[in-house]
């Protein structure tokens, strides 16, 4: 039984974790529905289909394009004001691209609607963090990972059926019907964690924000060595997963002539693959510290990526390809939470600015990695693929070992 450390009744506490859960999932079902589609995206809008995985990477640049104020935003004005203004940006930005006639157009929504991802990490996050004790916090963080990715797991094989009687400009007016519910029910349910007297006694206090003080902290942040390589490890990690979302669709529609049906069968085994290793977290989480956590993952996690190098001299097919990624998804579902939770108590700045720059961070590093390992070429054949991202992934084991070397990590209680 979860207890809350704010007061909160039982019904209101499930309706608040709801919402938190619907939006995330909404704002990944937002990148990952219209994937299938995006081939016909470009044609009818006359672009190139280059413009496939840098549609998505735009979404993920959303993510980080507002994050540094969101973050102290919330921290002065509390968490609830801030994320019910993410969760308005986002749904109108879905239901405007019914409207655009341009790839240009139709990008610059997909950026805007990437800053949903912001207000997540931002404003949501923390929230959590704040209601919850540690192991808690991290259990229900899994939770929502297994929940999120859902998404792509379920993302393209619902959006492959819906394109089939509904159009892509339709799909998106529904997203934003979606993120209108989602609305209303942190409206009705989401309580304040700022400023709120918590049962342990302490409160915490609402953080003024200054343009100069905001400036400094950042720069502090910057200089935080544990948290620094912590944050870019959490990017690092998860760089593989992102290029696959990004390129799945050159590689298995465009090349390999599937369906976006088949296309969608074949994300289940990979994003399977992490909601197991967040179950074998929530197994886990009671007796094992954190970094030892993140050591175990590591089996996992690295034999898939030196697999996945491997394959590529040794031959290349879908199914080692997948089922490559999958032993590596098994240990990044294992880690990240963890992970996540180190990096934001490494520091003892407020949780808004801090969960700010871990996003701002980690997604700069997965959606530039991933433009990087589009313009090598990785969607141009699966060999390709296989080398850039066992490669872009074994480099998070360089700041992960530098973090977990360190010994004085904050621990949250």
């Amino acid at each position: 039984m979860l207890k809350p450390l704010i007061p909160i009744s039982p019904h209101y506490l499930f309706g608040f974790c709801l919402a938190i859960t619907l939006f995330e999932l909404l704002t990944y079902m937002g990148s990952d529905m219209i994937m299938p589609a995006m081939l016909t995206v470009t044609h009818q809008l006359g672009a190139s289909p280059n413009h496939v995985p840098y549609a998505f990477n735009l979404y993920l640049i959303g993510g980080i394009l507002l994050q540094w104020l969101i973050g102290p935003l919330s921290d002065h004005f509390g968490r609830r004001r801030l994320l019910l203004i993410g969760s308005a940006v986002f749904a109108l930005a879905c239901a405007a691209v019914f409207y655009v006639q341009s790839m240009l157009a139709f990008n610059g929504l997909r950026l805007i609607q990437g800053m949903g991802l912001g207000f997540v990490i931002a404003v949501s996050y923390p929230a959590l963090q704040e209601v919850f004790c540690e192991a808690d916090a991290v259990k229900i963080m899994a939770l929502l990972g297994n929940v999120a990715l859902l998404s792509p797991l379920l993302g393209p094989l619902l959006g492959s059926l819906m394109l089939e009687w509904i159009s892509w400009r339709e799909l998106f007016l529904l997203l934003g019907v979606g993120g209108a519910i989602v609305w209303l029910g942190l409206y009705l349910f989401m309580p304040e964690t700022v400023g709120i007297l918590r049962h342990d006694g302490q409160r915490l206090a609402a953080v003024p924000f200054e343009w100069g003080g905001t400036l400094r902290r950042y720069t502090a942040l910057l200089a935080n060595p544990p948290f620094l390589s912590a944050t870019v490890a959490l990017g690092l990690m998860s760089l593989p997963l992102i290029a696959w979302i990004g390129l799945a669709p050159l590689l298995l529609i465009q090349h390999q002539g599937l369906s976006p049906l088949h296309y969608g069968l074949w994300q289940i085994p990979v994003f399977t693959a992490v909601i197991f290793g967040n179950l074998i977290l929530n197994r886990l989480i009671a007796k094992t510290e954190l970094t030892q956590l993140i050591r175990y993952a590591l089996w996992p996690f690295c034999g898939g990526l030196i697999a996945l190098v491997v394959i590529t001299f040794t031959g290349t097919s879908t199914v080692l390809l997948v089922s490559c990624l999958g032993l590596y998804a098994v240990g990044l579902g294992m880690s990240n939470a963890a992970l996540y939770r180190l990096a934001l108590f490494s520091s003892d700045d407020s949780k808004g600015l801090v969960s700010a720059m871990i996003g701002m961070i980690s997604i700069a590093v997965m959606g530039g990695g991933g433009s990087i390992i589009a313009a090598l070429g990785a969607g141009d054949s699966l060999e390709t693929f296989a080398l850039l991202a066992g490669i872009s992934g074994l480099l998070c084991l360089v700041p992960l070992r530098l973090f977990l070397q360190r010994s004085h990590i904050v621990h949250a209680v």
